[in-house]
């Protein structure tokens, strides 16, 4: 490991140290290799953050950073910014129940695509900030499943991105609770999943991403069962809420997503078509914003 990415790492963990923070999570994408040579604070997890599919047999090298992870989260595979990162693997460790709502986080982070680790970040998810949006964080793991939470978020954060043949999308997946969303929604157009088993429409299958990404451009949204299940895409939804509670400038997909959690237990994440960013909503509020990251020049 560079000397500038081993002094970044013994700063997070010694910042870690003093603020008693309950984790370390650490941007492996710009490490030229994951052997560390500092020690890990005692009490203090270890969570590596990255687009890598494969760490390359590092999780079986005794001083790899790999092989001390509690866990190793995937992010999209798209370029993100950093405070991106921060949000993604904040939101991811709650959802997961890695950390405890309340903990103090460290972020030891860097580019997506080259160079190494340029910024630390301390968060602490017991209060609202630029990263933590709100305190309904804390009810994630009780609303949707880990693994359904994550899928649905890199998904929805992968379209943002892309598009769809070059062209922005604009959609709201609403996730759990769905026995509910349906009572208080209704069907705009024909239900393009109706009839398929429900192993061929479940979101947790990488297969059904381009069905998915070819219905997006449909008005409506996607409901998607506890188990992951796609039960409907171009669905109304009826639920009002009072668009005071909600910054200005947000259109009817985020007064849609709001109205329909404010009822439910549900958790949806709306892609704005116009910005590209992401926002999830939890109890008719906006939980956390993740930014489209800039074009590059």
């Amino acid at each position: 490991m560079n000397s500038e990415n081993a002094l970044f790492l013994k700063a997070a963990f010694a910042i870690a140290s003093k603020t008693e923070a309950d984790a370390v999570v650490i941007h492996a994408d710009p490490l030229d290799d994951l052997i560390c040579e500092e020690r890990i604070p005692k009490g203090i997890k270890l969570v590596l953050i990255t687009k890598r599919r494969r760490m390359d047999g590092s999780e079986d090298h005794k001083g790899s950073l790999a092989a001390s992870a509690t866990a190793i989260i995937q992010l999209p595979r798209i370029p993100l910014t950093r405070i991106s990162l921060i949000k993604i693997g904040t939101m991811i460790s709650l959802s997961q129940e890695i950390v405890k709502p309340g903990s103090r986080i460290i972020f030891a982070v860097g580019p997506t695509e080259s160079g190494p680790l340029d910024l630390i970040q301390s968060v602490d998810t017991s209060k609202e900030s630029e990263i933590v949006a709100s305190k309904g964080l804390a009810k994630i793991s009780e609303s949707v499943q880990p693994e359904l939470f994550q899928s649905v978020l890199n998904l929805a954060v992968e379209l943002a991105d892309t598009g769809r043949e070059g062209k922005a999308l604009g959609t709201i997946f609403v996730v759990g609770d769905h026995e509910h969303v349906m009572q208080l929604s209704k069907q705009m157009i024909m239900n393009p999943f109706k009839g398929y088993d429900d192993d061929e429409r479940n979101v947790l299958s990488s297969a059904l991403k381009e069905t998915i990404r070819e219905f997006a451009a449909m008005d409506g949204a996607f409901v998607i069962a506890d188990d992951g299940t796609v039960l409907a895409a171009g669905r109304y939804l009826g639920a009002a809420i009072d668009e005071s509670q909600l910054p200005r400038g947000l259109g009817s997909r985020h007064i849609a997503a709001a109205g329909i959690t404010s009822l439910t237990r549900a958790v949806a994440f709306v892609i704005s078509q116009s910005s590209g960013d992401v926002r999830i909503f939890k109890d008719g509020k906006i939980i956390m914003h993740i930014e489209k990251a800039p074009a590059k020049k």
